[in-house]
């Protein structure tokens, strides 16, 4: 499937290879993109289009996108996987410049009252501005080069008090009482949960000082709810720090984020598309199991996008995206940053271009300024090649963006038998 788009770059319906072929060899178009294919004509020609609509499975982590005819021709599917990575970056420039300023002793005003952004209305982490704009920026993507008639978001609310207790679903009035009701803190809700007793050797230390432990270490992004914390004798504790002790069990932090991100993913978008209809999971995995397709994130957005219709994949070429930043931050290294990065190019290479090398596309990973570079796949994993390639042996085939951008054809060809049982089952 090819995309066309006429001379003012207004999007048409889209052709077979075969027509595409014809028209570039006669010269009646261009190429504009390689992946997607899209060309642009240089004729005037009429404006005429067929009404598709664009399903888009919004999420935390990988957002997929599909966009299906009325007649149920699917002429599009992508995935893209969002940045999760801005925190762990963001704690690691913070601890850069914490150490710079500890070098540079030099007097500076203090701008612990200069931070208007911090204090500003309505302001987002840089997390979620990210993810949201990634979101609107796919569907702008798409409608780049496909006439969309219609939006649909699959969109979920979530109830992260719930999700920690589900007995609040069957006693409301549990609401306004968390655990700690009644208690001063977490502390001595755990200390009388278990009874002011040593979970590990129940008093026989004769060690009367009891502490709280994290059975996941703070060190090692530990949560501080109650199913992480148990009470320890002072003896069995230092034991457990010393390694002489195994505790089992406990809960990481941030288990939660993603749906706490999704309610607020779910408003911006929607206030900010106020044509994109709405829609929610389980419609969209009933029509999926209807459908008979697989479990994945491109599918679960044909699925949304035909609400239930059959379908026909004209289009079996899946784009895959990964949001990567635009630039590179750090811009020195060394102990005094006397030793300069080099951010530009290198031999007409930046760091994420995509490359040919032997028949096979890559992007580029690291790069030596001997004249040799690091390749990986979109996945972030480094290919491993019997020879380092050179540079000269390299063809860039595409700059490096605020994304990297694959495809891949995959087999659109489902068993009747997923969708018959689940009519017998279920209809």
């Amino acid at each position: 499937m090819v995309y066309v788009l006429n001379q003012n770059n207004d999007p048409l319906m889209p052709c077979q290879p075969v027509v595409a072929r014809l028209l570039l060899k006669e010269g009646k178009a261009k190429c504009v993109s390689r992946t997607p294919f899209v060309i642009k004509l240089k004729y005037a020609t009429t404006s005429y289009t067929q009404a598709i609509t664009l399903g888009i499975d919004t999420a935390s982590g990988t957002v997929g996108s599909a966009a299906v005819k009325d007649n149920g021709d699917v002429v599009y599917m992508g995935q893209v996987e969002v940045r999760n990575d801005i925190p762990k970056k963001m704690k690691r420039r913070a601890k850069y410049r914490r150490n710079r300023r500890n070098r540079k002793t030099r007097y500076r005003k203090p701008r612990f009252n200069n931070r208007a952004n911090s204090t500003k209305k309505g302001r987002f982490s840089p997390t979620m501005i990210s993810k949201i704009e990634s979101h609107k920026k796919e569907i702008a993507f798409v409608s780049s080069i496909l006439p969309i008639t219609r939006l649909i978001l699959e969109t979920g609310t979530f109830d992260p008090h719930a999700l920690k207790n589900p007995e609040v679903l069957k006693d409301k009035s549990l609401y306004q009482k968390g655990i700690n009701y009644g208690f001063a803190n977490t502390k001595a809700f755990v200390l009388d949960r278990d009874g002011h007793v040593c979970q590990h050797c129940k008093g026989k230390s004769k060690d009367k000082r009891l502490h709280v432990h994290h059975k996941v270490f703070r060190s090692a992004n530990g949560s501080d709810e109650a199913s992480n914390l148990v009470t320890l004798c002072k003896t069995d504790h230092d034991d457990v720090h010393k390694g002489l002790i195994t505790l089992k069990g406990g809960k990481k932090k941030g288990q939660l984020s993603y749906a706490t991100q999704m309610n607020s993913i779910r408003v911006q978008l929607l206030k900010s598309l106020p044509k994109a209809e709405e829609t929610f999971g389980f419609i969209t995995k009933e029509h999926r199991q209807l459908l008979g397709l697989p479990k994945e994130h491109h599918f679960d957005a044909v699925a949304i996008a035909c609400e239930g219709r059959s379908v026909r994949f004209t289009e079996t070429t899946v784009l895959f995206k990964k949001c990567i930043a635009s630039g590179d931050y750090q811009q020195t290294k060394g102990v005094r940053s006397e030793q300069r990065i080099p951010t530009g190019k290198i031999e007409g290479f930046r760091k994420f271009d995509k490359v040919s090398s032997a028949g096979s596309e890559y992007f580029i990973k690291g790069r030596m300024s001997t004249g040799y570079a690091i390749l990986m796949g979109i996945d972030g994993t480094k290919v491993v090649l019997k020879r380092i390639p050179k540079f000269a042996n390299l063809k860039r085939v595409q700059a490096r963006d605020s994304s990297m951008v694959s495809q891949k054809t995959i087999s659109c060809n489902f068993s009747k038998n997923v969708r018959e049982e689940y009519i017998q089952n279920h209809c």
